[in-house]
């Protein structure tokens, strides 16, 4: 954990000496942002919650070379790197984000503290909304999982069971079939599969289990830490083993900082019109439609993965740094004729 801290005295608003640019968000797409932008000689500030959201997960994946290193440390990793190049991190919430009225962004801090940064890059990520069954939550990022290419091979060859809640539930479950033999479908409240779909889980050996879902059976202590799910208990009392639980969270938007800048945000829509969540629309690069704000990583693009998040993070910054170059010159330019 980095600890809190305020800015330094040479960028303090009080001296009217803004940041070049202030990062919202230090996870992967924010700090691969900061560390393009450190290393081009940018002044940067990156403002942290310090609630990253894989933090339940033990392991990252699919990032190359650095796959399953816990989310934590390549995290504090990535901190580290962005020092070495001058950029600050302070840990606490945004609050506000807004223009100044002069082409400038007035940053507030949830300790009160207010900075300016030339250029936003808000990498602020998004939450996860789960299905309301009791025990979902105190085993998220563990073994009730949504992703097969963050998870999947952790749990292959196991019992998988997959919790539908909505329109792309048999989707999910012939998908998580790639990973293991013994995949079941929980029909819970999601809608009765077509005669197609049935054909297609019968043809690919996932069973379908009528009945809501109201809880998860978890085996061993919490405190040894071998704990895990066993099984999936319905309404009549049944409970069906499994050894992992998919779900089908709603990806949203963490709206505080988007809703000040007053950034567009629209429904991420897949499949026959299913809807999984929001975000923030912006042109591929990250420009969004607020002049001098860009976004990266799951905050744009809700299943963008760890590295894929980075690599948003690196784009939007190097277009930061163009733009501010170009602002620079065009100031240099009035200055000289005006010399």
């Amino acid at each position: 954990m980095i600890a809190k801290e305020k800015p330094s005295a040479g960028q303090s608003p009080g001296n009217g000496r803004p940041y070049d640019v202030v990062v919202i968000g230090g996870g992967a797409a924010g700090l691969a942002g900061a560390l393009v932008l450190g290393r081009a000689r940018r002044s940067v500030l990156v403002v942290d919650a310090g609630r990253p959201r894989n933090a339940p997960a033990e392991a990252s994946h699919n990032y190359l070379t650095r796959d399953g290193v816990p989310p934590g440390e390549l995290l504090a990793e990535g901190r580290a790197e962005v020092a070495r190049y001058g950029v600050e991190v302070v840990e606490d919430d945004v609050v506000a984000a807004e223009a100044d009225g002069e082409g400038r962004f007035l940053v507030t801090l949830g300790d009160g503290v207010a900075v300016k940064a030339r250029r936003l890059l808000v990498a602020s990520g998004m939450a996860d909304e789960l299905p309301g069954v009791p025990g979902l939550a105190e085993r998220w990022g563990r073994d009730v999982l949504h992703c097969p290419y963050c998870h999947g091979y952790e749990v292959r060859d196991q019992a998988i069971g997959v919790l539908s809640t909505g329109p792309m539930a048999v989707r999910q479950a012939l998908l998580w079939r790639q990973w293991s033999e013994d995949v079941r479908l929980f029909l819970h409240t999601g809608p009765e599969p077509s005669e197609d779909e049935y054909e297609q889980l019968a043809a690919r050996g996932i069973a379908v289990v009528d009945g809501e879902v109201t809880g998860v059976e978890v085996s061993g202590r919490a405190g040894a830490g071998d704990d895990r799910v066993c099984g999936v208990r319905l309404a009549g009392g049944t409970v069906v083993p499994c050894r992992a639980l998919v779900v089908a969270p709603r990806f949203d938007v963490r709206t505080k900082v988007v809703d000040s800048l007053g950034l567009e945000v629209a429904e991420t829509v897949v499949g026959d019109g299913a809807v999984l969540g929001s975000y923030v629309v912006a042109r591929p690069g990250g420009a969004t439609g607020v002049p001098g704000v860009w976004v990266a990583g799951n905050v744009a693009d809700p299943i963008a993965t760890v590295s894929g998040a980075a690599a948003m993070g690196v784009r939007a910054a190097g277009e930061i740094n163009v733009d501010l170059v170009e602002e620079e010159t065009r100031r240099a330019v009035r200055e000289r004729r005006a010399a």
